[in-house]
């Protein structure tokens, strides 16, 4: 399979996407970068340096509904007419349906109020939301698959992995070489990040459950190697899935010893003394990655949870191994 990574610069979130560009009987992109002038130049220049145009795409695969994956699929949907492919539980979100649109706008305020979000902090995040809706750019209209499904590029073929957490629907794209089986990861294994949980996408439930299950499988498949999202190719997929739980595994703990030292407290307290002060979209990730940990916490009876302020249980630091797999050798 001819790989070609294409880098596109992108400030707003993790930075440095990557569109993967597949070339063979039918020419394929995984992902697009924001829907921004200076990306949108970039990856056509991209196109271009392999002599291609936007019009030769014959498929557009899209890993998860971020705007920084998604920005311009549907404005290169209309332009070359390639089949855009998507995980079903994200594409009424891709596509910009409205009832699904409104649904997860509520969802989200909810949630807000839920993690004991500040106004002042729910004003500042919704306008940076509003002003970062225009990287979205035209919806794209997918078809949609799920996990298992095999996908055919003409002579190629990728088999979809259903991988959520980061999103209900994210989903990545293994594929054989002749050493093993690769990943087109998305968001879900990044080199350099580790990528938000809870806040990315409120509608995951018991989102740091299900973004473990994710890395479980990450590193138990023994994928060879991983073209992530972002920044560089993870040549080790297993190592970096383990690194990531053991990180998660950290922060458990220091949760729980937060709450140990402090009396009963929200979302947004235990985010302050995790990350301190937060602007952007990190006012929106803090309090959503705590409640990820809280929530998964006391799911396991670890932590009592009333109108969303948590405690701890005098037990919880001697019980957290037993929800963590985090002492495989890296």
């Amino acid at each position: 399979m001819n790989i070609d990574a294409i880098q596109l610069s992108n400030t707003e979130f993790e930075g440095k996407n990557n569109a993967y560009l597949l070339r063979g009987s039918e020419t394929t992109l995984i992902d697009t970068g924001v829907s921004m002038p200076r990306t949108e130049e970039a990856l056509r220049k991209g196109l271009a340096d392999h002599g291609l145009k936007v019009a030769d795409l014959d498929h557009i695969l899209l890993t998860h509904l971020h705007e920084d994956h998604i920005g311009l699929a549907g404005s290169f949907q209309q332009e070359s007419g390639a089949v855009v492919h998507a995980h079903p539980t994200d594409a009424p979100l891709i596509s910009r349906e409205s009832e699904a649109v409104d649904q997860f706008r509520e969802q989200q305020r909810a949630f807000f109020n839920c993690w004991g979000m500040p106004t002042t902090a729910q004003r500042e995040l919704l306008d940076f939301m509003k002003h970062h809706d225009e990287l979205r750019g035209e919806p794209p209209t997918p078809i949609t698959h799920t996990d298992g499904d095999i996908i055919t590029l003409g002579d190629q073929q990728l088999t979809v992995v259903h991988m959520p957490g980061h999103t209900a629907g994210h989903i990545g794209f293994a594929f054989e070489t002749d050493n093993g089986t690769a990943l087109f990861a998305g968001d879900s294994l990044l080199p350099h990040y580790t990528p938000n949980v809870g806040g990315a996408d409120v509608r995951v439930s018991d989102p740091l459950e299900s973004y473990l299950t994710t890395l479980y499988r990450i590193r138990d498949t023994g994928f060879i190697r991983a073209y992530p999202g972002h920044r560089y190719v993870i040549n080790d997929p297993t190592a970096r899935a383990q690194e990531i739980i053991n990180h998660h595994y950290e922060r458990s703990q220091r949760i729980i010893d937060i709450l140990s030292k402090n009396s009963a407290m929200d979302a947004w307290a235990v985010s302050a003394e995790l990350f301190g002060d937060l602007v952007g979209i990190h006012i929106l990730h803090g309090p959503g990655e705590a409640y990820a940990h809280l929530n998964h916490l006391t799911n396991n009876n670890l932590l009592t949870e009333r109108e969303g302020m948590y405690a701890t249980k005098s037990n919880a630091a001697d019980r957290l191994d037993d929800l963590f797999d985090h002492t495989a050798e890296l």
